[in-house]
Parts: structure tokens; C-alpha cells; sequence
């Protein structure tokens, strides 16, 4: 049987599927056929009828495909006290209020960056211009360029943002601990497909959580790997820093913790009538 699997270019979604892609795996009777788009095209494909088989979205666009997408209970990234940052030039707005009437560029009006900073900031103002996130220069050319004011940056860029002489007015992780008493800010997860049947989906999650692990267990192959694929970041240390941040054992499993602050994440947001109520946050074995 042949699986789709469309994941994100970046670091951490690569890591988890590296297995899959160099075949280090014994996957039985499923092949995998894996494609990459950057995360608000990703959740783009997941709206549509013939979605992949199993698709990294934004935990914050999941409401709005629960009824054709369950919740893998791996393969997810959460900010543990850290997440996607607001940065600007120096000289340029020097706190969040001097954004009203602004422009701010956002990675994507379906990701759960741009949920979670109006969750924290429902008065803002700022007015989001969207700026895909690949190429990874282009919103930097952005802020230099004039065309946004400041950016809402995830990924990779929340680790280089200094080294374009930018300076955070807000780290959303950190915002987010405080907001909800020490819950991690998920942000990206895995989803299945309900309509497959139940023992090709329990199948199927335990072969990407065993790509996971094996990952996690050949960290420092994964790396180099992840290196010579070229990408933005240059560094052993810089992509184990990132990898640190967003695919760790909280990836190989959530947990209880984790599937709370899943849970608190959609509450809070359907609450503010920000997403739909797509009922009970259920997932897939």
C-alpha cells in the first residue's frame, strides 16, 4: 500500500521522516511517498478532498480539517517556554503597541503563530502581510527592503533573526507559559486520514513514530544528514540546537501534558470565536 506523507522543508519535519526517506525502515506491505511544502501551503492541501494519507499542519488549522483528519498522537513540535518571535529592525518599532496601524509580516494566516500572538495580543493592530516562509531569505529581504515593519518569524528563523541585526519584541512561548500557568505552545502536528481503515492507521502511526525514534536514537547521523541537504542553518551546533527545540521526545510522544495544551490551545481560540469548535480533540493510536 502506498502512503502519502507531505511534511514541511524544514529541519525538525525532515528529521522525523529521515528513516522513511533513506529507507533505514522494514515498512512491511507500505511504501511512502513523501513531499514537501512550506506549513500554510501544507495546510492549504490538507483542505482539499484528495489530501495525503498523513500531513504536518498547524495545530491551529486542524478544527477546520477535523472531519477528514485525526490527530496522530506524534510528530508534533511544542515550544517549551520558547517559540516564534516578533522582530523588527533597531530603530524600528521598539515594542508590540507601536505595531497598530503597521505591517507585520506573518508566515501565514492559517498557522498557529499568527493564532497564538492574537490569542496574547488580541489589541495589536498590525495588519499582516503574508510572507512565505521559502525561501528562507525572503521575509529578511522583506524588513530590509521596507515592505513590512516587523515579522512574526518560526522555524529556523527564530534561531538567526540576530544575525540579520534584528532585535524580538516578544517570544511567543515564553508569553504563552505565562498565559496558561507552564503549558507548552504546541504548534505544528501530524494528522492521519479517518476515512483509512483502522488497522492501516495504527499501522501507518507506528512507522512514523519508529522513523522518530530512530531519528532521536542517530541524532548525530541526522544531523550531518541534515547538513549536507544544505538549509539555513550552517551549523552541527545550530541545527542540534533546533532540533533540541522542536523535535525531541515530546515529538515521539506528547503525552498528557501534551495533548492538554493541544486541547487548551483550540479552547481558547474557539472561545475568542478565532476558529470553529470542532468538538472533542480526539487521536489516532
Amino acid at each position: 500500500m502506498e502512503v502519502t506523507l507531505a511534511v514541511s522543508p524544514d529541519a525538525d519535519d525532515l528529521f522525523m521522516v529521515r528513516a522513511l526517506l533513506e529507507g533505514a525502515l522494514d515498512t512491511g506491505p507500505y511504501t511512502f511517498r513523501i513531499s514537501s511544502s512550506p506549513t500554510d501551503a501544507l495546510n492549504t492541501i490538507a483542505s482539499g478532498e484528495a489530501g495525503p494519507d498523513v500531513v504536518a499542519v498547524s495545530i491551529a488549522h486542524w478544527p477546520r480539517i477535523a472531519a477528514r483528519y485525526q490527530l496522530l498522537p506524534h510528530g508534533g513540535s511544542m515550544g517549551e517556554g520558547y517559540g516564534p518571535v516578533v522582530v523588527a529592525h533597531p530603530g524600528g518599532p521598539a515594542r508590540l503597541e507601536d505595531l497598530a496601524g503597521r505591517r507585520l509580516a506573518v508566515p501565514g494566516l492559517t498557522t498557529t503563530a499568527w493564532l497564538a500572538l492574537r490569542l496574547l495580543r488580541p489589541d495589536l493592530g498590525a495588519e499582516p502581510v503574508v510572507v512565505p516562509i521559502d525561501p528562507y531569505q525572503r521575509v529578511f529581504d522583506a524588513l530590509d527592503a521596507g515592505e513590512v515593519d516587523a515579522a512574526l518569524l518560526i522555524h529556523e528563523g527564530r534561531l538567526t533573526y540576530e544575525d540579520q541585526g534584528l532585535v524580538r519584541l516578544l517570544e511567543l512561548g515564553e508569553a504563552w507559559s505565562a498565559l496558561t500557568g507552564g503549558l507548552p505552545l504546541p504548534l505544528g502536528g501530524n494528522v492521519i486520514r479517518r476515512d483509512l481503515p483502522e488497522e492501516h492507521k495504527a499501522a501507518i502511526s507506528e512507522l512514523l513514530r519508529a522513523s522518530i525514534r530512530h531519528a532521536l536514537d542517530h541524532r548525530d547521523q541526522a544531523i550531518a544528514w541534515l547538513l549536507a541537504r544544505g538549509g539555513a542553518l550552517r551549523t552541527p551546533e545550530r541545527v542540534s540546537t533546533y532540533l533540541s527545540m522542536y523535535a525531541n521526545e515530546r515529538t515521539a510522544d506528547y503525552g498528557e501534558q501534551g495533548r492538554e495544551a493541544i486541547r487548551d490551545l483550540l479552547a481558547r481560540a474557539v472561545a475568542a470565536g478565532m476558529l470553529p469548535d470542532a468538538g472533542p480533540v480526539d487521536f489516532s493510536p
